[in-house]
C-alpha cells in the first residue's frame, strides 16, 4: 500500500526537507489511526546518510526531528558532532541510529556516537560490543539485524538462526536486545517479511520493530512496526 506525500526531487533543487517531513509525519499518523494504533506507537527514523549537516539542519531547526539514521560511522561522526552541538543550543537531544552494516573496528565510534545500533549480525560483532560497552560505560540499545530474505549478499542474521543469535547475545555476552530490524528483498512482496519479523520478535519477547522505508512505510505501520526509516521521502533523491 502506498501513500501519496509531496514527490521527492534532487536534494539541491526545490525539495523542501522541512514540507515533506511534516507531511510524512501527519501520514504516518493517520496510517497508525486506521490500523488502530496509537500515533506515538510509530516513531519516524530521518535517513540522513549522504546529506550534509547544512541540508540535514532545517528539519532539527524548523520541524523539530530529533531522530535520525546514518549508514556509515565515519561519515556520521563530524556531522553529528556538529549537529548536536546546534541542536543543545535550541535544547533538543539528538538520537542516532546506525542502519547499516558494522565492522568489528568500527564498534568503538559506533559506542561512542550511536544511541542505538539497528545492524547487530554475528558473533564478532556481539563480542566486540560487550567489549566495548564495558569499556565505555554507554549503552546504546541494540537491535538485531535479521536478514529475512536469506539474501547472500545482504548483511543480517538468517531467520532459521535469529532465536539462537539472539540468545547467544544476551547469555553469553549480556547484550540487551531491544528490537529487531529487516530490510525486505526488493523484488519480493514485503508483507511476509514484515510478518515473519514480528513472529520472530514475539517469540523472542522483543518490543521493537524497525521495518519499512519510503516506498512500503504504510504496509510496515500496519504489521506492527515501531520505528519506520525513511529517507528518500524527505531529503530527496540522493547524488
Amino acid at each position: 500500500m502506498k501513500t501519496t506525500l509531496p514527490g521527492p526531487a534532487h536534494p539541491h533543487g526545490a525539495h523542501d526537507p522541512v514540507a515533506h517531513l511534516i507531511a510524512l509525519r501527519e501520514a504516518i499518523a493517520r496510517r497508525a489511526r486506521d490500523c488502530g494504533r496509537a500515533p506515538e506507537s510509530v516513531k519516524l527514523v530521518a535517513v540522513s546518510k549522504t546529506f550534509s549537516a547544512d541540508e540535514v539542519w532545517p528539519t532539527i531547526a524548523v520541524a523539530g526531528q530529533t531522530r535520525f539514521g546514518e549508514n556509515r560511522v565515519q561519515e556520521a561522526i563530524p556531522k553529528w558532532r556538529d549537529l548536536r552541538a546546534r541542536a543543545a543550543v535550541l535544547g533538543k537531544t539528538i538520537e542516532l541510529h546506525l542502519i547499516g552494516p558494522l565492522q568489528s573496528n568500527k564498534a568503538r565510534e559506533a559506542i561512542d556516537t550511536f544511541d542505538v545500533i539497528e545492524t547487530v549480525d554475528r558473533e564478532k560483532i556481539a563480542a566486540t560490543l560487550a567489549r566495548e560497552i564495558e569499556r565505555a560505560g554507554r549503552r546504546p540499545r541494540l537491535f538485531v539485524e535479521v536478514n529475512t530474505g536469506g539474501e547472500p549478499q545482504k548483511a543480517g542474521i538468517r531467520p532459521e538462526d535469529a532465536d539462537a543469535f539472539i540468545a547467544l547475545c544476551r547469555d553469553t555476552h549480556g547484550l540487551t536486545i531491544e528490537g529487531l530490524m529487516a530490510i525486505p528483498p526488493a523484488d519480493e512482496p514485503v508483507s511476509p517479511h514484515f510478518a515473519l519479523l514480528g513472529v520472530i520478535a514475539k517469540r523472542n519477547h522483543i518490543d521493537e520493530l524497525s521495518m519499512g522505508m519510503s516506498a512500503d512505510w504504510p504496509l510496515a505501520v500496519q504489521l506492527g512496526a515501531t520505528y519506520v526509516r525513511v529517507g528518500s521521502a524527505i531529503f530527496g533523491s540522493r547524488d
